[in-house]
């Protein structure tokens, strides 16, 4: 696969997650809420520990999908001026534009063409979006475009799994070493999170408790939540 037949690829994989068990990433469903209330707590306190005024911070989210992670953004104090989502599916951008401020900006299309000036974010936000490329010189294309926007002293912001799943072939886990490899310059901060997302909807399906009880072993966690920074 080239480089250009990966972005045309996308809208055909995520139309075959449609065909899954409706309701499975709905935070009424128990293993998924607790899924996002265990990343929002780890952000928060990676956001906090860096300790800036959160409402002067220029980020960027690729992939924003219907903007739900610029959402929780808001809600933890950045200004929506400040906030730019990027999208490559039409629907799913206009899902964002609509529950989003219309002080955020919204682009639609290949992240690597957005119109983001070189070093002028202080993060980038990738969220289970790499994982879902599967060609080798694409990611590593946008990799280095999401590392010229970010400004000396800002960081990537990244979450997603770091091992395949065999029950689908349109998604594959990258690995910390391969983070390491598409930011050689950076200076990773990482956390190991969610628990093993088929374990977690069966724990819940038992009692929640079973959930919280399995989470607390790092060797059942599937994703990673690092801090990519920039040296100044």
């Amino acid at each position: 696969m080239d480089e250009p037949d990966e972005t045309q690829a996308m809208p055909a994989r995520y139309a075959r997650r449609a065909a899954l068990p409706a309701g499975r990433y709905s935070l009424l469903d128990p293993a998924a809420l607790r899924e996002r209330q265990g990343r929002q707590r780890a952000l928060a306190q990676m956001l906090a520990r860096h300790g800036e005024d959160h409402a002067t911070l220029r980020l960027t989210e690729v992939g924003c999908g219907g903007g739900g992670n610029l959402l929780e953004l808001l809600q933890m104090g950045f200004a929506p001026e400040h906030l730019h989502g990027i999208e490559l599916l039409p629907e799913r951008h206009a899902a964002a534009r609509r529950v989003l401020p219309e002080a955020t900006t919204l682009w639609l299309g290949d992240a690597c063409m957005a119109p983001i000036a070189p070093a002028s974010q202080h993060l980038v936000l990738a969220a289970t979006v790499f994982s879902s490329l599967l060609d080798d010189a694409f990611q590593q294309r946008l990799a280095q475009t999401m590392w010229q926007w970010v400004m000396p002293g800002g960081a990537v912001l990244w979450y997603d799994f770091t091992v395949d799943n065999p029950r689908n072939a349109d998604v594959r886990g990258v690995p910390l070493a391969r983070v390491r490899r598409l930011f050689p310059q950076g200076q990773l901060s990482v956390r190991r999170l969610t628990l093993a997302p088929p374990l977690a909807r069966a724990a819940c399906r038992v009692h929640p408790v079973l959930h919280t009880l399995l989470n607390t072993l790092p060797m059942l966690r599937t994703h990673v939540l690092a801090w990519i920074a920039k040296p100044e």
